[in-house]
Order: structure tokens, then C-alpha cells, then sequence
């Protein structure tokens, strides 16, 4: 357990387990796309320590983008409502994309960026998300590169947040009594 200000974490990943996976994760990768250049999309803010980490495993050629979208009305509860803050810069007509994301909750901002992006004829669409979190009623998601499973707990650390704190954290952890 962490104390932190007023509040006690506890971890859920320690930061040896985390950075196994994400190496499993990066080797598998690169033997699906040998010999070709994925685009790896982060979505931020919550996956930028992932994709820094996975990316170091990965040692084929790979373009780099960003999209940040949002469905948070509060730090805990989705609107429902998702839109795009930040979008590509790279066109992704015709190239192989993998979506990096650090956790599916419901599932709606993954379906939503699966049909935005999909929209943009890339010749293929995958996704790499570090945790899946077990949600009651959640949408189906195509996750083929798949960290851990977690129970239906709000986490922070290793980019995850709780009022933009707790990112630094190099572990998964969720706060007690949230």
C-alpha cells in the first residue's frame, strides 16, 4: 500500500508484472507486423507511459500519432458522450493501425474510435490495450494485443489518473475506498 496525500492505493499490477506483459506484448506485435510499419495511435493521456514502454519491444519500424478524445463528464463516471480533443496527424489511408490504449471500461470510446478511424480506409485497424476491466454490460471489443484483466476498479498509476494525479506511479493501483 502507497500512501499518498489523503489517500491509501493499493497495488493491483506491481511494476515487474507490468513491464513482463508489455514485453510479451511488444514481441508479439513485432512478429505479426514483421517486415511491415504499423502506425501506433496513442490514445492520450492515459496511455503515453504504455506506448513509450511497448515501443522500446517493438524493433521494426513504426510511425507515431496521437488522438486524445473524451468521455468523462466527471474523473469517475462517462458521459456516454465521446469526442475528439486531439486528432491524427498522420493520414491513415491504406496503413495498418494499432490503437494503444491503457484501459477499456465500457467500451464505448473504443467502438467510437474503431468506427471514426475505420471511416479512414486504413487497410487494417487492431488494438493493444494494457487493461480490460471487467464492467457489467460492457460493449464487445476486438482486443487482439491484451495486457490484463482487472475487476471493476477505478486504477491509477502507469499514466491512469484520479484528477490528473497519480500518472507517475510506475504501478497499477486503485485508491481504497473510491
Amino acid at each position: 500500500m502507497v500512501l499518498c496525500e489523503d489517500k491509501k492505493i493499493r497495488v493491483l499490477i506491481a511494476e515487474d508484472a507490468l513491464q513482463e506483459k508489455i514485453r510479451e506484448l511488444g514481441l508479439q506485435i513485432t512478429q505479426d507486423y514483421k517486415g511491415r510499419s504499423p502506425v501506433l495511435v496513442s490514445i492520450l493521456r492515459g496511455s503515453f507511459i504504455f506506448i513509450a514502454d511497448i515501443c522500446r519491444h517493438i524493433p521494426i519500424p513504426v510511425v507515431f500519432d496521437f488522438m486524445a478524445v473524451s468521455s468523462y463528464g466527471n474523473p469517475k463516471l462517462s458521459s456516454g458522450i465521446v469526442r475528439i480533443t486531439k486528432d491524427l496527424e498522420f493520414n491513415v489511408e491504406g496503413e495498418e493501425v494499432i490503437i494503444i490504449e491503457d484501459i477499456i471500461d465500457s467500451g464505448r470510446t473504443l467502438n467510437y474510435l474503431l468506427k471514426n478511424l475505420g471511416a479512414r480506409n486504413p487497410k487494417s485497424i487492431e488494438v493493444c490495450a494494457l487493461l480490460d476491466k471487467k464492467v457489467p454490460g460492457k460493449k464487445d471489443n476486438r482486443i487482439k494485443y491484451k495486457g490484463f484483466e482487472i475487476p471493476n476498479k477505478f486504477v491509477v498509476g502507469y499514466g491512469l489518473d484520479f484528477h490528473e494525479k497519480y500518472r507517475n506511479f510506475p504501478f497499477i493501483g486503485y485508491i481504497e475506498n473510491e
